[in-house]
C-alpha cells in the first residue's frame, strides 16, 4: 500500500510539474522541485525494495535514518503550509494608517497578472478606506521599463485613486527591502504630518489664547501589507522584524493553478529568510 501511494505521488508530482510547464512556462521558479519530490518517492520505493533484498548486509540505522528525515521534512512542510494559508485566509482590518502594497514584475506595455491583482486590491481598499495612505514600493528590474512602483502609481490614479493618498518608494528589490525603505518612507512623511498638525496648533492657539494646553502622543501606528495571498505571512513577519508593531495583512489573489506551487516555494523563501534573520 505504501508503494502505491509513494508512486501515486511521484505521477502526480511528475504532471504538476509538466502543467506548471506547459501554463507558466519552463522558467518558472522553482518548478525543479516537483521533479524532486517525485524522484524522492521513486527512490523510497526502491530504498524499500532493496532493503528487503539485502537485510542482512544493510545496518539498521540506515533505513531509521532516512524514514526519520522524510517524516521530519514532512512534518516541517506541513507546518510552514499551515502558517502559509493562515496568511493567505488572514482577515481585512479597516482604516490603517498606512498600506504597502508590494510591487512585481512589469511587463513593456502593461503591469503583470500578479501586480494586476494586487493593484485592483489595492483600488478596493482605498474606496472603502479613503484616510489610509498607499505605500507604493518596487523598484526598476533590468528588464523592466519603468519602477515597479511608478507603474502602480500610474495604473492607480488611471483607475481613480487620489494621487494624495500615494506614497512611492522606489528602490527596492526585494521584500525585505520593500518594507525596510517602506519604513523609512512612512517614518519621513509621519514627521512632514506631525509638523503640519504643530503649526496648525500653534497658529489656532495664537488666534484664540485659552491658556495652557496638552498635546495627546500619537496613536500607535498600524500599517497593512498587502501582497498575494501565498506571500501574506512572510511579508508580514518581515515588517515586524523591520519594526512595524501593529501589521496586518491583506491578501491578494494569485493564480489558482500555480497557488499550491507558489505555497511551497514560499516555504523554502520561509526557511531561507528565517536562517538569514529577515524575519
Amino acid at each position: 500500500m505504501a508503494d502505491m501511494i509513494l508512486l501515486g505521488l511521484a505521477i502526480i508530482c511528475t504532471a504538476y510539474f509538466m502543467v506548471i510547464v506547459f501554463y507558466a512556462g519552463m522558467g518558472t521558479s522553482f518548478a525543479f522541485i516537483w521533479l524532486f519530490f517525485a524522484a524522492l518517492c521513486v527512490f523510497l520505493v526502491y530504498g524499500k525494495w532493496y532493503y528487503r533484498k539485502n537485510m542482512d548486509r544493510i545496518p539498521q540505522w540506515v533505513p531509521v535514518s532516512i524514514v526519520t528525515t522524510c517524516i521530519a521534512g514532512v512534518v516541517i512542510m506541513a507546518a510552514l503550509c499551515i502558517m502559509v494559508f493562515m496568511g493567505a485566509a488572514a482577515s481585512e482590518e479597516r482604516d490603517l494608517d498606512y498600506v504597502i502594497v508590494l510591487g512585481a514584475r512589469v511587463k513593456e506595455h502593461t503591469v503583470s497578472n500578479s501586480l494586476k491583482k494586487r493593484l485592483d486590491k489595492a483600488i478596493e481598499y482605498a474606496e472603502k478606506n479613503p484616510e489610509t495612505y498607499l505605500v507604493l514600493s518596487g523598484g526598476k528590474g533590468p528588464d523592466e521599463p519603468v519602477s515597479e512602483a511608478q507603474a502602480m502609481y500610474q495604473y492607480l490614479v488611471y483607475n481613480g485613486v487620489r494621487p494624495s493618498q500615494l506614497l512611492l518608494e522606489e528602490h527596492s528589490v526585494s521584500t525585505v527591502e520593500n518594507l525596510a525603505y517602506s519604513k523609512i518612507i512612512i517614518d519621513s512623511h509621519r514627521e512632514v504630518i506631525r509638523h503640519q498638525r504643530e503649526e496648525r496648533n500653534r497658529l489656532t492657539f495664537q488666534r484664540e489664547p485659552k491658556g495652557g494646553y496638552l498635546i495627546a502622543a500619537d496613536k500607535p501606528l498600524d500599517v497593512g501589507v498587502l501582497t498575494s495571498n501565498f506571500h501574506v505571512y512572510r511579508a508580514c513577519m518581515i515588517a515586524k522584524k523591520w519594526g512595524f508593531e501593529n501589521v496586518y495583512g491583506i491578501s491578494a489573489q494569485s493564480d489558482p493553478v500555480l497557488f499550491i506551487h507558489l505555497c511551497v516555494r514560499e516555504c523554502a523563501s520561509i526557511v531561507k529568510d528565517r536562517i538569514m534573520g529577515n524575519m
